[in-house]
């Protein structure tokens, strides 16, 4: 990254640098001119928690005057790796010979067992379109899965090839170098040729629908109640391939926690064109980032999750609507990203911080009602996005829609201990001094969420059930909130499956009949194992 004509004064030797990784993070080196130039210092950039979260750092310089050119050169912190410095491994591959060091820590490889693993899956069909598996109570790992990025065929320990109705259920699925479970797209000859740019995905895209992406042909799958953990880059991962899937009862975690590289592809699920794709009553923590939801989640609904200990829990990209949020504890310390508008987030616990993008160019597809047949392009200003019902403790603010290009609709959320309201609220309920003590108990039997429920949340506002009407329509698709086989859709549960009170329900996830302190097991629930 070059910068021309900058003006050091009288002997600097102290430069201030703005950074952020949801990475490993890596070394800066600072030159002169350009990237062979001459060296004014390194600087060092950790993991800040994601790639929104940005942090300065001061670093010492040689004393420069006057007004020069910059060149600050981007190096991850393993390239200098050697076999006398291997860090976690190091190998050098000729034609024949494959050779590799590695540390064992107070290990002798000679006595213990060694795996050398260069499977790329455990179970996955050579050919697309074989359709109809089941897969079912099987412990898989100790995968080298490839790196499964969107344009790409993507390989998992269990993967689909582009097919549908397989249902993977009851399994133990972990230790992959990549990925746990693919929903993933087909293989071409374009793999991995898309530069990584929007019109590169877009013209995947339509290859992919060429190759028969439509609901008769692609996805229906269910993956339900698997252990999935120990993933390099994710646990589910999908391009297209999960379209009109059912995603249940997981428990997910310690996915890129080892964070041996990096890439815009890392989460406990990460979805391309979840179109009417429903994730519901999952566990995922101790991941990089809980749910991503990239370009054409339209129809996609995500409720009654338990998302905790993640650097984020949920980043919806790109997308235009509609799509549905509900009834999810998201409780680590940033809850939401978004740089999409046409959602709708309701009777939801946020306690982290909400981030929201106020625009991107990028060009990117709605389609036709429950179909994945496109209906046009749009780029993603910021708004019409729905928030009815919530519940906002501590870190939450959601200032930055205060100035949205696009209208917004908020009513019935309920902000505590300084969580901030947006000034497009009408009426919001603020209590910045009352403390809830929400706090995730681990016993024996699963874990259990204690909180101080006010009874002033349901007297001083009548709230209304969120329905198909409520919500109207999102903007850029012109489409209603409904459920995926176009019935209304009717927010009367909470996160147990309860009934909540059709006059006035309570905001946030769960529907308690009193106030005062509550413990609550949420998870295991009834539904999952």
């Amino acid at each position: 990254m070059k910068y021309e004509g900058v003006d050091f004064g009288e002997k600097t030797e102290l430069l201030e640098i703005r950074g952020a990784s949801a990475s490993t993070g890596g070394i800066v080196e600072i030159r002169l001119d350009g990237p062979d130039g001459e060296v004014l210092g390194n600087c060092s950039i950790p993991n800040t928690g994601d790639w929104q979260s940005w942090e300065s750092f001061n670093t010492k310089i040689k004393a420069v005057s006057g007004v020069k050119n910059l060149c600050l050169v981007f190096k991850s912190f393993t390239e200098e790796a050697s076999p006398e410095d291997p860090r976690l491994w190091f190998a050098e591959v000729d034609d024949q010979n494959t050779t590799i060091w590695a540390q064992f820590k107070d290990v002798d490889p000679n006595t213990e067992l060694v795996e050398v693993n260069v499977r790329r899956a455990v179970f996955y069909p050579t050919q697309t379109g074989m359709n109809y598996i089941t897969i079912r109570g099987f412990r898989m790992g100790q995968a080298a899965t490839q790196w499964a990025p969107p344009t790409s065929e993507q390989i998992a320990v269990i993967g689909t090839n582009w097919s549908k109705g397989w249902i993977i259920e009851n399994n133990t699925v972990s230790h992959s170098v990549c990925c746990g479970i693919a929903l993933g797209k087909h293989g071409d000859e374009f793999d991995n040729t898309s530069a990584d740019t929007a019109e590169g995905y877009v013209k995947t895209i339509e290859r992919a629908l060429a190759r028969g992406w439509s609901k008769e042909n692609i996805g229906g799958h269910i993956v339900r109640n698997n252990h999935i953990h120990h993933c390099e880059q994710t646990g589910i991962v999908g391009s297209m391939g999960a379209v009109f899937s059912t995603i249940t009862g997981n428990d997910i975690h310690d996915i890129h926690m080892r964070q041996l590289f990096t890439g815009a592809e890392m989460a406990g699920i990460k979805l391309h064109g979840a179109i009417d794709v429903v994730i519901q009553g999952n566990h995922i923590y101790r991941t990089c980032l809980g749910v991503w939801l990239d370009w054409m989640a339209q129809g996609a609904r995500v409720s009654s999750n338990l998302f905790h200990d993640n650097g984020r829990d949920l980043f919806m990209e790109v997308d235009h609507g509609p799509f549905v949020i509900d009834n999810n504890l998201f409780l680590s310390p940033a809850s939401l990203l978004t740089v999409s508008r046409g959602g709708a987030y309701v009777h939801n616990l946020m306690m982290g911080n909400i981030d929201v993008i106020a625009y991107d160019a990028r060009l990117t597809p709605y389609h036709k009602a429950h179909s994945t047949e496109l209906a046009g392009m749009h780029d993603n200003p910021c708004g019409d996005d729905r928030y009815y019902n919530n519940l906002f403790v501590k870190r939450p603010s959601l200032k930055a829609y205060d100035n949205t290009t696009l209208p917004m609709y908020l009513d019935g959320n309920v902000y505590l201990d300084g969580a901030r309201p947006t000034k497009q609220e009408a009426s919001p309920l603020v209590n910045r001094d009352f403390d809830p003590g929400i706090a995730l108990i681990e016993k024996e039997d699963g874990l259990y969420l204690e909180g101080n429920v006010d009874p002033a949340w349901a007297a001083e506002r009548t709230r209304k059930l969120v329905t198909t009407e409520l919500l109207g329509k999102a903007m850029v698709p012109d489409l209603p909130f409904e459920n995926r086989d176009g019935s209304p859709l009717v927010i009367n549960t909470d996160y147990f499956g309860s009934e909540r009170n059709a006059e006035n329900p309570l905001p946030g996830p769960v529907e308690v009949r009193d106030g005062g302190q509550q413990t609550l097991k949420v998870w295991p629930v009834a539904g999952t194992k």
